[in-house]
Order: structure tokens, then C-alpha cells, then sequence
């Protein structure tokens, strides 16, 4: 039986960031409950002596990737992009402890644009990343598709 499948595991944290230059509100820092959908598409394993038979991937496996490489990396931080100015850089980094420099304008948008390449490299073969999707309200988000971006 070879369909293609996909899975999703949902992942949450807690993440707060400031805007650069924005006009509005969220050019303060402020906080987010985020919950992250990660859905990878693949055939399951077919081969009966094959310990993941049946998957196409182990949910254990893509909990500790996402774990790794987005949520010990995220979880109660502070994230600004490199454009602010070095002395409120430093601010941060003092006040929060915990401060994740970005190169980019840290929206919901680029967040999870970023969070696609950092996830993608450690996926085991025959599991593509096939979408996320990263709420920063129970009302919004933003999605990353694999084939919009080829």
C-alpha cells in the first residue's frame, strides 16, 4: 500500500519580540503564546524488519527535532532583529537574559520562514517538510508551504 501521507505534530512556546521601526503597538516588546503545526509528507516505511514500519516518521523523533531546533532555541525568549540599535540590543540582552538576535524583522511571517530552514536539514530521508503553520494569537498566523517555495 504506497500512499503519499502527511503528519502533524503541534508544538507550543512562549516567545516574546519587538519590532523595529513598526508604527504600531508591537513596536514594544510584548509576549505570544505560540503554538507551531509541523507537517511533513512521505510514504511510510514498508519493510517489516524496518523498526519505524509503518511511519513516515517516528512523532518522537520529529518532538525531539523541533525541540532542538526551534523550542529549546525560542522558549521564553526575547527576539530582536540585528537592526535595532546596539545599546538597546544590549538593554534587551541585560533586562531579558534570555535574547535571540535575528537577521530579519522577527513577524510571525519571517519567524516561521526561519524556523523551515532550521527544521528541514535534520529530517530523516523519505520525510519532506511539507507545511508549518505558526499562530502568534489564537486568531492569527502565518503558514510556510513547500511548494510555494522552491
Amino acid at each position: 500500500m504506497t500512499s503519499v501521507i502527511r503528519v502533524t505534530k503541534e508544538f507550543g512556546f512562549e516567545m516574546a519580540h519587538v519590532l523595529w521601526n513598526y508604527d504600531g503597538p508591537c513596536r514594544n516588546v510584548h509576549g505570544h503564546s505560540y503554538r507551531l503545526f509541523v507537517t511533513l509528507t512521505g510514504v511510510p516505511s514498508e519493510n517489516p524488519d524496518d523498526v519505524k514500519n509503518g511511519m513516515v516518521i517516528d512523532f518522537s523523533d520529529l518532538k525531539r527535532i523541533i525541540k532542538k531546533e526551534i523550542v529549546s532555541v525560542f522558549d521564553h525568549s526575547v527576539v530582536v532583529g540585528r537592526k535595532h540599535d546596539k545599546e538597546k540590543i544590549e538593554m534587551f540582552m541585560k533586562l531579558f537574559g534570555n535574547t535571540v538576535l535575528v537577521d530579519y524583522q522577527p513577524t510571525c511571517e519571517n519567524l516561521v520562514s526561519d524556523f523551515a530552514a532550521r527544521i528541514k536539514p535534520f529530517l530523516p530521508s523519505g520525510a519532506k517538510l511539507y507545511s508549518l503553520k505558526l499562530y502568534e494569537t489564537a486568531t492569527s498566523y502565518a503558514e510556510w508551504f513547500a511548494e510555494d517555495n522552491k
